[in-house]
């Protein structure tokens, strides 16, 4: 039963401790779509999305208004474009991405992901045309984030794949290099992609989803940090048991904004995604939890212990207050995000070396991280490389989106704005992995994907 406690506690998380919800992402098949004329396929595209998320944007600012609680951002997710894409091959995917960018701006949401293709496997029509369109298309467009899942527990490492993506994403941010190289970040590389995952830029509606279904995202590492905050003599037992109390809070405030959501709108919900999704406001900040933890600076030994602690309190928590809990759920540690990441890796605490073993224990994987413009392709593919294996041994989402600051070295600055934030270009160790990456192949599945 809820009581004037719970109530006040609520509204103090919403005042004072950044509590949101993140993105309302409403999820819609193109399947239907397909069509090997590339015009009428994108005139059904257009048609479809206006029409079933008219009312996406009107509805989250009326529920934001109702209950008081932010909602920062509407989106949309969509079928993986590369199935589109594979029946019409004559024809560029691009004019996909223009028709999701109109559609976007038509019913006003922030991002529309979707622009993706998943070759875990191998390369099936449409494919390949839609990755080595992916500069293009995220140069030409504002809304659309492109996503590209390269490996997977059951199926191993697609190397092919991995050595052309470290070209795709030195070629997104050559292509807006007058715009802070924002074309990367708008693009993630995944390992173990999910289906129903709502947070950007890595969202897409998977194969295996219904026609249209509603997906929160919520946050709350401030509120996280306030309650560590207040733990002062606790044991890490005790502070564990803090963290899912208040993840519970979290996402039941989740959970009432989804079911109205879903309610208001007439589509099925989904899942919440749990995830702490910090911003570079201060005070909302994963890096600041586990510093309240007793760090000294996010990056000093026992950091990965002190995150790896974080995220199973928030999946325990979480798990706890809804009974359909997906996309990524935990905690994330995107660098230029995240106000105090970005103060580790000013002071050179925060590494990129620290942040790979970080992500073993994370939920998504080396996010949001700036690197040199000069940093070689093969490097980046070897980053990629090495992030998918954390992700396949450990049968975890890993992911990467690096931005190449193109003319700029490490030690100088990137700034997007917004929730994308801004921070250092961090030092990348430029050994060449050149001939492994060009070995191409796949890496095998490990034995743990042997689980029939």
């Amino acid at each position: 039963m809820i009581n004037s406690h719970d109530i006040l506690e609520t509204i103090n998380m919403i005042d004072n401790e950044n509590l949101d919800v993140r993105t309302i992402t409403m999820g819609i098949s193109l399947l239907d779509c397909i069509d090997e004329d590339i015009d009428k396929a994108c005139a059904k595209v257009y048609d479809k999305i206006c029409r079933y998320a008219k009312d996406l944007v009107k509805t989250g600012e009326s529920i934001s208004k109702d209950y008081g609680i932010p909602i920062i951002h509407k989106r949309i997710a969509v079928t993986p474009i590369a199935m589109l894409a594979a029946a019409c091959p004559t024809k560029s995917p691009v004019k996909f991405a223009e028709t999701l960018d109109r559609a976007a701006a038509e019913v006003g949401v922030n991002f529309v992901g979707g622009y993706s293709a998943l070759v875990h496997k191998g390369f099936a029509p449409g494919d390949y045309a839609l990755i080595e369109s992916i500069p293009q298309a995220l140069a030409s467009t504002e809304r659309v984030c492109s996503s590209v899942n390269i490996g997977t527990t059951k199926a191993g490492i697609n190397m092919d794949a991995v050595a052309k993506m470290g070209r795709v994403i030195l070629k997104s941010a050559e292509l807006t290099a007058d715009r802070e190289c924002i074309g990367a970040a708008k693009l993630v590389v995944f390992c173990n992609a999910p289906e129903d995952n709502p947070f950007m830029a890595g969202a897409f509606h998977g194969p295996g989803e219904p026609d249209c279904v509603i997906n929160v995202g919520v946050s709350g590492p401030g509120v996280v940090r306030a309650a560590v905050a207040k733990a002062q003599g606790c044991n890490i037992t005790e502070i564990a048991d803090i963290i899912k109390k208040t993840a519970f809070k979290i996402t039941r405030a989740g959970m009432l904004v989804a079911g109205e959501a879903s309610k208001r709108l007439s589509v099925p919900f989904g899942i919440v995604d749990l995830s702490l999704a910090p911003t570079p406001a201060i005070g909302d900040s994963v890096a600041h939890i586990l510093e309240e933890m007793g760090l000294e600076e996010c990056g000093g030994y026992g950091t990965t212990a002190c995150l790896a602690l974080l995220n199973d309190a928030v999946k325990k928590g979480g798990v706890m207050a809804s009974s359909h809990v997906g996309g990524l759920s935990g905690a994330f540690i995107p660098v230029t995000e995240d106000a105090g990441m970005i103060d580790a890796a000013r002071s050179k605490t925060l590494t990129l070396t620290k942040l790979e073993a970080m992500t073993a224990v994370c939920s998504v994987g080396l996010d949001m991280i700036a690197i040199p413009g000069d940093t070689p392709a093969d490097v980046i593919s070897g980053i990629i490389a090495d992030e998918a294996a954390i992700g396949m041994v450990n049968s975890k989402t890993t992911a990467v989106r690096l931005i190449p600051a193109i003319g700029k070295k490490a030690g100088e600055e990137l700034n997007f704005g917004g929730l994308l934030g801004g921070g250092p270009i961090m030092d990348v160790n430029m050994k060449s992995p050149s001939k492994f990456i060009s070995r191409g192949g796949r890496i095998p599945a490990p034995m743990q994907s042997l689980k029939n």
